[in-house]
């Protein structure tokens, strides 16, 4: 690769809408092809995952490497499959992607951590994952942001996350990552959920990888129970970045959607499986 990727063709595999003949469901996936090189950006829950790629002719053991955005049950339920049909690709993900994480709304507490079997899939195939604690590249123009500095003051995770069941422990997310790649037109970032904040996540894409035009924002952004200040200045940072392409997915909700798309020109598209992007 040179000094940007010329072939880029992103694909959602799972997502909460879905085009007509794919499965929905609550988590995100998507397809990344760089060139010859093929990155699997998280596995939603597991179930929708098998049946959109087949439907989408996507085989996801191909991939050179899956990347796992953080640790939440809507993002990596899919792993353990992959990884027992291939014996040759790599993970990518910060270690803490195994801790035991908590929900509690109303008095009540939910795990939505990484599945057991995912976790179990994960210890068996050891070597062949790595760990990311810093900006670590997949290829010169590719790259994982690792741990995202929290540069705002009005990003938050974005719920009631906890790292034990009766609320103690306030879950920060700190192995939330994004990736980025480098085009012609400027970057792609993509997120899992945007649980670092979408405007801390591409600003550390744009410190790490030099470029400071950005060419697509794609992914979850959770922004479901933001309030009016921090939409506000979500909107205004990304704005002040023009992107070409804003693609809110997954969590980032329904409220943040519609103040995203009043954003000028045509630029903001929602997000759905089956949905092929081309970034050449």
């Amino acid at each position: 690769m040179t000094s940007s990727t010329d072939e880029i063709s992103i694909t959602l595999v799972v997502d909460n809408r879905a085009a007509e003949g794919l499965a929905v469901e609550h988590g995100f996936s998507a397809w990344i092809e760089a060139g010859d090189f093929r990155i699997l950006f998280d596995t939603g829950q597991g179930m929708a995952l098998p049946i959109n790629a087949h439907n989408l002719g996507i085989e996801p053991a191909s991939a050179h490497a899956v990347v796992l955005s953080h640790g939440h049950y809507d993002h990596t339920g899919g792993l353990s499959d992959i990884l027992v049909t291939s014996r040759n690709i790599k993970v990518f993900s910060h270690p803490d992607i195994v801790l035991s994480r908590t929900s509690i709304r109303q008095g009540q507490a939910r795990s939505i951590g990484m599945p057991d079997k995912s976790k179990e899939a994960l210890e068996r195939a050891a070597n062949r994952w790595h760990h990311v604690h810093a900006l670590a590249l997949l290829a010169p123009t590719i790259g994982l942001t690792g741990p995202i500095a929290r540069y705002t003051a009005y990003e938050d995770t974005g719920g009631p996350f906890y790292l034990d069941t009766n609320g103690s422990t306030v879950d920060p997310i700190l192995d939330d990552m994004g990736l980025w790649l480098k085009t012609r037109h400027g970057l792609v970032v993509m997120t899992g959920c945007g649980h670092a904040g979408i405007v801390n996540t591409v600003r550390q894409a744009i410190d790490q990888s030099g470029e400071t035009r950005i060419h697509a924002v794609i992914g979850g952004f959770h922004l479901g129970e933001a309030n009016e200040e921090r939409l506000d200045r979500t909107v205004e940072a990304l704005q002040a970045w023009s992107p070409d392409l804003v693609v809110p997915c997954h969590c980032t909700g329904e409220a943040a959607v519609a103040r995203l798309s009043d954003m000028p020109g045509d630029r903001v598209v929602v997000g759905h499986a089956g949905m092929k992007l081309d970034m050449t």
